[in-house]
């Protein structure tokens, strides 16, 4: 499932490439008939983005509701498109550019008092100017489930997934075991700082990578070697840009990789850099280093 770096970045794009203009909205597939009627030839002025949700702010204050959920994606192509192939659930064609969506789980307008309840339902999104996470630390203090489950839990944190819940955890040195009120406010705090930076690099670099140079840029995976095939490659990127996630030792120590279930998903931990019990901090100090987050995605 897509993590809320991408449903950001997803908004800023769409933003840049359809809003204030007239759209020809259409639903190839037909599942969005009636909504994708209502739609056409009406312009957005923005996109909300709130965790894993999409809320496109259409004329007469219409909103559309996009969740992309496990195998929803958008695709972009030039003005005028290709005739739609597979399964196109809606398709918004602008002047220069054109973008079909397909597979989301969520792909419906909503009423003002659904679109209430859809957000009190989420927790504070540390990509957003007015998160509160003071409401993540309370939360946090309410709960007795590990920490793992916990900022996994949308109604604690909205947009964390499994890769930056594995990658958060290690660089904070904390255990996925430890239960979630017993972490405290302030390395609660540090946690947040840590994700939202982590979240707000992934949107402007629109990848995940949580290993940073001396000047805080993002490494990269080198060239691919001649006839590597796509599995090897993946292997060779997470070597390079990820401390845990799907790795079999971890990129800071060397030691091995533990992994087990947790709240539906794999969790990757290092045992010695996230020793049972942890409350953080690190004991690499060096991995939690570095400046503030900077949340200004504009």
């Amino acid at each position: 499932m897509p993590e809320g770096h991408t449903i950001h970045r997803l908004a800023l794009d769409h933003v840049r490439d359809l809003a204030r203009q007239p759209l020809q909205v259409s639903s190839p597939q037909g599942r969005a008939v009636e909504t994708a009627r209502v739609l056409d030839g009406r312009a957005f002025a923005k996109v909300d983005a709130y965790g894993k949700h999409l809320l496109y702010r259409f004329e007469d204050e219409l909103t559309l509701h996009v969740h992309l959920g496990l195998f929803g994606k958008f695709r972009r192509q030039a003005s005028p498109p290709e005739p739609p192939v597979g399964e196109k659930r809606l398709r918004m064609v602008g002047d220069r550019w054109t973008v079909d969506l397909s597979g989301a789980v969520a792909c419906a307008l909503i009423e003002p008092d659904e679109e209430e309840a859809l957000l009190a339902r989420l927790g504070p999104d540390p990509l957003r100017r007015d998160a509160d996470p003071e409401r993540f630390v309370a939360a946090l203090r309410r709960r007795s489930i590990p920490i793992g489950a916990a900022i996994m839990d949308q109604k604690v944190i909205a947009g964390i997934g499994n890769v930056f819940r594995a990658e958060a955890l290690h660089v904070d040195g904390i255990d996925p075991l430890l239960p979630a009120r017993e972490l405290g406010d302030e390395r609660a705090r540090v946690l947040w700082r840590t994700m939202a930076k982590m979240l707000a690099d992934g949107v402007r670099e629109r990848r995940i990578v949580t290993i940073r140079d001396a000047r805080d840029k993002p490494v990269t995976a080198g060239r691919a070697p001649k006839g590597e095939g796509p599995r090897t490659r993946a292997d060779r990127v997470r070597h390079k840009t990820v401390h845990v996630y799907r790795r079999r030792d971890c990129h800071d120590c060397g030691g091995p990789v533990e992994t087990y279930p947790m709240a539906g998903r794999t969790v990757y931990t290092c045992p010695a850099c996230q020793p049972a019990g942890s409350a953080g901090p690190s004991p690499t100090p060096a991995l939690a280093d570095g400046p503030a987050p900077t949340l200004d995605l504009g």
